[in-house]
């Protein structure tokens, strides 16, 4: 079975202004000393962040009960310390330059990035996926391309930043872009041509290492993973769980046409149907696709990765579910992954939950919503407890070696 493990960052709010609350410290002391989350249990980069680094799980009902319990902890948290938690991807207001965790690394980069650190308080979902090698990595990027500006409209969560509405449902997206790395990444021609290429942006525009590329999914360079970055943090657990489910399919789907193809492009096109997308489209159409679903969700149009136009937002949600019918169903995610599409496409986004809690309730109603959101009770039942497998501390941190169990049998 492919398996994957998840990162889910925490924002504590002060519950009158919905600024951030550095409070984090505290409670990732609190955590570390606790045997059941000290090894998943992070720092992050600002001061009012505290990250879950998960288990490695094998089906999303491991997942949940991991990722609800979790989230008890920090709800539990928030209480002692008088301050809200919410899992968005920006705190609706901010202040002019953040606090940042007391780490070298942390106060290294923000030597480096400068001004572009003002604005970098945000959280984000990332999920990891095995992969038997970094061949088949590869080719798990190259087939995740085209979809990603679709599953960046799905995924926004972030649509208020310092008090005001931005007019983006993912405002983290549109801050990201000024990294040296952003958005979605270059199509390669193998693992040779990744290593030769991420290696050669080393030292330009402050990334003095592999771990600050902040492509929507790259190659872990500490787990034998794939790691899908495209995702603000979502409000729910359920949110989080339908990612997860997608980002493993896709990864399923590209091992076993890698297996059967190779690395050619021109191999699986005679094989495509119209619905199918062009497995190289340019990077140009990529990246305003992107910053097009940063603005828009899926309210409207969103880019058709078949045809390179916009199409019905809804109807492109729908042939991404079914372009994964059959690894889902491998997977045992297919039901699971149907019921949460519907609810998604029915309820909306994180961002569009957000505003129109914004809209009704101004900084109450946003309370009201990440109290009730943060530890919302997720579709997967199962009897497993907190695990003792990590994928492997925060990005770009030390590998544990129960970490790299990660796997994907293909």
């Amino acid at each position: 079975m492919t398996t994957f493990g998840i990162e889910e960052e925490f924002f504590f709010l002060d519950p009158e202004t919905m600024m951030p609350a550095n409070v984090a410290a505290d409670v990732h002391r609190r955590l570390a000393a606790d045997p059941r989350w000290g090894e998943h249990a992070h720092p992050e980069f600002l001061a009012s962040q505290v990250e879950f680094a998960t288990p490695v799980f094998e089906t999303l009902a491991e997942a949940g009960d991991q990722l609800a319990a979790f989230r008890r902890e920090v709800d539990a948290d928030a209480g002692r310390h008088a301050v809200c938690v919410a899992s968005v991807g920006t705190s609706p207001d901010a202040p002019r330059f953040p606090s940042i965790t007391d780490v070298d690394r942390y106060h290294r980069i923000v030597r480096d990035m400068a001004g572009i650190i003002a604005d970098h308080q945000m959280s984000g979902l990332h999920v990891h996926v095995g992969i038997p090698s970094r061949e088949h990595g590869v080719a798990a990027l190259n087939a995740v391309r085209p979809w990603l500006p679709l599953l960046t409209a799905m995924t926004g969560n972030s649509p208020l930043w310092r008090g005001h509405v931005t007019g983006y449902e993912s405002w983290r997206t549109v801050q990201l872009r000024r990294w040296t790395t952003a958005g979605c990444p270059p199509r390669f021609a193998d693992a040779a041509d990744y290593e030769r290429r991420t290696h050669d942006m080393l030292g330009l525009g402050g990334l003095v290492e592999l771990a600050l590329i902040a492509w929507n999914v790259r190659l872990s360079e500490h787990l034998p993973t794939i790691e899908f970055r495209m995702s603000d943090a979502q409000l729910t657990t359920d949110d989080t769980l339908l990612v997860a489910a997608l980002c493993r399919a896709f990864v399923m789907r590209a091992i076993d046409e890698h297996d059967r193809f190779g690395s050619d492009p021109a191999a699986i096109r005679p094989l495509r149907s119209v619905d199918d997308p062009d497995p190289d489209p340019p990077p140009e159409l990529l990246s305003a696709a992107t910053l097009h679903a940063a603005h828009a969700g899926l309210s409207g149009g969103a880019f058709d990765p078949a045809s390179g136009r916009l199409a019905p937002a809804h109807e492109l949600v729908r042939r991404l579910e079914r372009h994964l019918t059959e690894p889902l169903e491998r997977a045992g995610d297919r039901e699971l992954v149907h019921r949460l599409v519907a609810r998604l496409l029915r309820d909306g986004t994180g961002a569009q939950r957000q505003l129109a809690a914004w809209h009704r309730g101004g900084i109450a109603g946003l309370r009201r919503l990440f109290a009730s959101t943060i530890t919302a009770r997720p579709s997967t039942t199962s009897a497993a407890g907190p695990g003792s497998r990590s994928t492997g501390g925060r990005t770009g941190g030390p590998a544990s070696e129960t970490g790299r169990r990660i796997q994907s049998n293909g």
